[in-house]
């Protein structure tokens, strides 16, 4: 297997992801209890395995031969645990069903604001630029959406 060169040894990253992932999955359940009423007890086995598969594939991003960034990898084998001809699909379901999938945008969206935070002067050099590209994919977005939910929609005779 290919060990490709990285700044931390695999023990202090293993540890600095764990901690991260610890982290994020403390902020969910919270996020998860007061957005939506679900019982940290009953949410945490379930949290326990995202990180576990979290931290599984940020090490396979790390260390694979195939070189996949490590959302590829969480979400390959999120999809061959949960697929139904898997053996454990069920207890799978059975742990993440008491995780709101919306709780989780919460520290998405807490890391996106400190990144956009920390590259304030980068952003002040592309300024109206940015500004500029942000409508547009925000109005292609929008108007893309609607002629699929328009042409969906109208095929199953809805509207």
């Amino acid at each position: 297997m290919a060990t490709r060169t990285h700044p931390l040894e695999t023990r202090e990253f293993t540890a600095c992801a764990l901690l991260m992932l610890v982290v994020v999955g403390v902020i969910t359940l919270v996020g998860n209890r007061i957005g939506y009423d679900g019982g940290i007890v009953a949410a945490a086995p379930g949290m326990a395995l995202i990180i576990v598969i979290g931290l599984a594939s940020l090490l396979l991003a790390r260390f694979a031969p195939i070189e996949l960034p490590a959302f590829a990898y969480a979400m390959i084998i999120a999809f061959c645990l949960s697929l139904p001809y898997s053996p454990v699909q069920e207890t799978v379901v059975g742990l993440t069903k008491p995780i709101n999938f919306l709780a989780t945008t919460t520290p998405i969206l807490a890391y996106a604001g400190l990144s956009v935070a920390l590259q304030v002067q980068r952003m002040r050099e592309v300024s109206w630029k940015l500004i500029l590209v942000a409508c547009l994919v925000f109005l292609g977005t929008f108007f893309g959406s609607a002629i699929v939910a328009q042409i969906v929609l109208s095929a199953q005779g809805i509207i």
